[in-house]
């Protein structure tokens, strides 16, 4: 049994007892936390920023032999999403479970039925054991894509998803799961719905160079020049992962009553075109490479446009969403060594 520093005030711990039993775990460090598709893009920063944290992480995946090269020091289990047994076992002793395992866009494309028994069932599944463990909190990584593609207009909480694409909806099917109500009553449930997340991966062989900062830094590593398919007009929210992994590790051990909703958007809270990324991507080569790469954009179509996004979180506070052109800056400059050391 490990023992929790910074533990709440006692009155705190008595009311959460109450309503919780044994499940009174969560402390402020050193969570037990399992990380299902720990081996993926936004899954292995977390967990090592989770470890950094103090936290004791697990990594979850499919035919996990050793722990990866990058995280020697992980705990990790293998997880067979059709047995209840495998998944009861990799859930002993946690006390935080983050749901990150999934299909890829192009995956849920090809097989969609499959995206939705995996993102439905073993969500259940899952949930269904971790019901039955120690654990007292449980955080489904989602995706802001579940609103609509593209992103338009103003975007918070209540917007109501009417995404169709496969990758939308076999997410929204293990959110309906995640939120429903009628079970599971003792587990805090988190629905996290990010937006257009880049940054430098831990693994080269990570599936994220299809996301377009990360192929636009690897463009300009590889043959000094970046193509857009676009004119790059278009708006997106891009948030820096350093700023998520900061936010999930926050929501590890917070309580939920510090927010008033079960799901929550994470963005930059500051949309800018595909074009300004771009340029950003160039200025920061200049500056920490020595080059700078050649840019290459589709003709505007005369009635183009460019609409308005504000991706909101009503719920996160103010500290979360502050614009830092620091960390903005710094995970482009990651990215461009990453680009540099492993893809050349």
């Amino acid at each position: 049994m490990k023992v929790f520093g910074n533990a709440w005030t006692l009155s705190e711990t008595m009311n959460y007892s109450r309503n919780y039993g044994s499940k009174a775990r969560l402390g402020i460090s050193n969570v037990r936390i399992l990380v299902t598709g720990g081996l993926g893009f936004v899954g292995s920063r977390l967990c090592i920023h989770l470890k950094q944290q103090g936290h004791s992480v697990t990594i979850g995946g499919r035919s996990i032999s050793a722990p990866p090269n990058w995280f020697p020091q992980a705990d990790f289990v293998n997880i067979d999403w059709e047995d209840d047994y495998s998944l009861a076992q990799a859930c002993e002793d946690i006390d935080v479970v983050f749901h990150a395992a999934g299909m890829s866009s192009k995956e849920c494309i090809e097989e969609p039925i499959k995206a939705l028994q995996f993102k439905g069932l073993c969500t259940a599944r899952l949930l269904e054991q971790v019901g039955k463990s120690s654990a007292t909190r449980f955080i489904y990584l989602s995706t802001a894509h579940v609103y609509a593609s593209p992103l338009v207009g103003v975007i918070n909480e209540y917007t109501c998803p009417q995404n169709k694409h496969p990758y939308a909806t076999s997410h929204l099917a293990a959110e309906n799961v995640v939120l429903d109500s009628s079970r599971h009553s003792n587990i805090e449930r988190i629905v996290v719905r990010l937006s257009n997340v880049y940054g430098a991966p831990v693994n080269p062989k990570a599936n994220c160079w299809m996301l377009l900062v990360n192929d636009l830094c690897r463009q300009a590593i590889k043959h000094r020049h970046m193509v857009l398919k676009t004119s790059g007009i278009q708006r997106r929210d891009f948030v820096p992962m350093t700023k998520v992994v900061e936010i999930l590790s926050s929501l590890a051990s917070q309580r939920l009553t510090d927010f008033s909703s079960n799901i929550l958007n994470i963005g930059s809270g500051n949309s800018m075109t595909v074009l300004e990324m771009t340029r950003l991507i160039k200025e920061r080569c200049k500056v920490v490479m020595g080059f700078i790469p050649k840019i290459t954009s589709v003709p505007f179509e005369v009635d183009e446009q460019t609409h308005e996004l504000s991706y909101e979180s009503l719920f996160l506070t103010e500290k979360h969403f502050r614009k830092s052109t620091d960390i903005i800056n710094s995970e482009i400059d990651r990215l461009l060594h990453f680009c540099h050391t492993h893809l050349r």
